[in-house]
């Protein structure tokens, strides 16, 4: 893992710990069960989820990013694993989780492991940003932004209960949000 990650982390400056919205509207409509954070950074979200009485597991690869994680989270339910999704050390078990979220990172071929790791009935909750290509939007990699339409189809034969392609409220990137079931 780049060391970037370990001093973005390291500063407080850029510690967010508010839940994204979309996952506050989803985890209000859902009963707790067992939930995946991939990529969670400090576990805004699983913080959130665990609040909420859900069981959840947190995979991300910065150990500073998982110290501040178990440093707030107490005796909440939460599993902190420290993993590196891009070189394969955690797999997503088949029909585990009753919620799968991945907010802001894209690794295009977790999606299959994704899709399948979600048990029937369950669902998954994501925001991941998009390719821009307005005079605003300052470069950036093309192989962690997700091309118009990409997320959705990512969940084709699944229930899309919402989808969206717009700068993030107090932003100007671009992001694709979704909120899917599986069948």
């Amino acid at each position: 893992m780049p060391r970037d990650w370990e001093r973005h982390y390291a500063d407080s400056a850029h510690l967010d710990l508010t839940p994204h919205p979309l996952l506050v509207e989803v985890a209000d409509l859902l009963p707790p069960g067992h939930a995946l954070d991939l990529a969670c950074g400090p576990g805004r979200h699983a913080l959130h989820l665990a609040k909420l009485g859900w069981r959840v597991t947190t995979v991300d690869a910065s150990e500073v990013a998982n110290r501040l994680l178990r440093e707030r989270a107490g005796s909440l339910p939460i599993e902190a694993i420290r993993a590196d999704l891009e070189r394969g050390e955690f797999r997503i078990a088949p029909e585990a989780y009753d919620l799968i979220c991945d907010f802001f990172y894209l690794q295009r071929d977790l999606f299959p492991a994704i899709r399948t790791g979600v048990k029937p009935g369950g669902g998954f909750v994501g925001a991941i940003h998009l390719v821009d290509a307005s005079a605003e939007a300052r470069p950036r990699n093309p192989a962690f932004l997700l091309s118009s339409g990409e997320l959705r189809r990512e969940f084709e034969g699944w229930k899309i209960l919402f989808y969206s392609e717009a700068a993030e409220s107090g932003h100007r990137r671009l992001a694709a949000r979704i909120v899917a079931r599986r069948a």
